[in-house]
C-alpha cells in the first residue's frame, strides 16, 4: 500500500458487490415488499418523514413537467424501475431490507477478494468507507448479512448522498474532512468513471473497478484500472 494513502473508499454496486445482486435481488425484493411494508409503518416517525421527502420530490417532477404517477405506491414503483438516486426511496428502501435480513430471507454477496482486502486494511490502520446512494441503512445492513459473514468490523465510515451526488467533487471533498484528510491521503475506488472523475478533481487517487457482469468500459480511462483489492493491498 501507498504510504501516502491512509483511507480507502468504496462505492458498492458494481466494486465490492456484483450488480446483479442490487438489481436482481435487493431492487426486487423492495417492489415485492412496499405495499406491505407501508401497511404496517405508514405511521411511524421515520416513515412519514420519508413520505414528507417523497412528497416534495413528486411535487418537484409535477412542476418539471415529468408527469409523475400518482402517490405513493405507483410513483415508488417508478422510482425503483429508474434506480432513481431519491433520497426518499432508498431510505424506505433500507427499512424494507432490514426486515428481510433481520428474518432470514435476505443475504448480501461479496466479490471473493473483498474480506481479505477489507481485513488487511485493517490491520495495516487503513481508514474504510463506503460512499453509495443506497442509504447509511442499507450499506451496513449489507456488509452485515455477507456470505462471508459479519465485514462491518472492518468498516470505519458510512457516507451517503446526504453529503452530496457522487458525481460532484464538493461531495468528496466534505468526506475528506469528515475524516480529517487531504484528499490526496484517499483512495477511491468505484465501476463509474464520472465517479471517479468527481473524485479525481477534489485530488483523491482513484482506481476503476472492473468486475464479472459490469459494463463494458468503451472510452479510454485516465483512472487506474484494477480486478481485484488485492491490487490496492499488494501496490497501493
Amino acid at each position: 500500500m501507498d504510504k501516502a494513502i491512509r483511507a480507502i473508499l468504496l462505492d458498492i454496486e458494481g466494486t465490492t458487490t456484483p450488480i446483479s445482486f442490487v438489481h436482481d435481488v435487493l431492487f426486487p425484493y423492495s417492489r415485492l415488499h412496499l405495499q406491505s411494508f407501508l401497511e404496517q409503518h405508514r405511521e411511524s416517525p421515520e416513515v412519514l418523514s420519508d413520505l414528507a421527502l417523497l412528497h416534495e420530490e413528486h411535487a418537484a417532477d409535477l412542476k418539471e413537467g415529468k408527469e409523475p404517477p400518482s402517490l405513493v405506491e405507483p410513483y415508488l414503483y417508478r422510482l425503483i424501475e429508474e434506480d432513481r438516486k431519491s433520497p426518499a426511496l432508498k431510505s424506505l428502501q433500507g427499512k424494507i431490507w432490514q426486515q428481510g435480513y433481520s428474518d432470514g430471507s435476505l443475504h448480501s454477496s461479496v466479490f471473493g477478494d473483498v474480506p481479505l482486502a477489507l481485513e488487511s486494511w485493517k490491520k495495516n490502520n487503513i481508514n474504510v468507507s463506503i460512499f453509495s446512494s443506497g442509504s447509511v441503512l442499507a450499506q451496513k445492513l449489507l456488509f452485515a448479512h455477507t456470505d462471508a459473514g459479519d465485514l462491518t468490523k472492518f468498516i470505519n465510515n458510512y457516507f451517503d448522498t446526504g453529503v452530496g451526488k457522487k458525481t460532484e467533487a464538493e461531495s468528496y471533498r466534505k468526506i475528506a474532512g469528515a475524516l480529517k484528510l487531504a484528499p490526496g491521503q484517499i483512495h477511491f475506488s468505484s465501476d463509474v468513471l464520472n465517479e471517479l472523475d468527481a473524485a479525481a478533481h477534489a485530488g483523491m487517487k482513484t482506481s476503476l473497478c472492473i468486475r464479472p457482469g459490469n459494463p463494458v468500459q468503451t472510452s479510454a480511462s485516465k483512472h487506474r484500472t484494477i480486478r481485484s483489492f488485492a491490487e490496492l493491498v499488494d501496490a497501493g
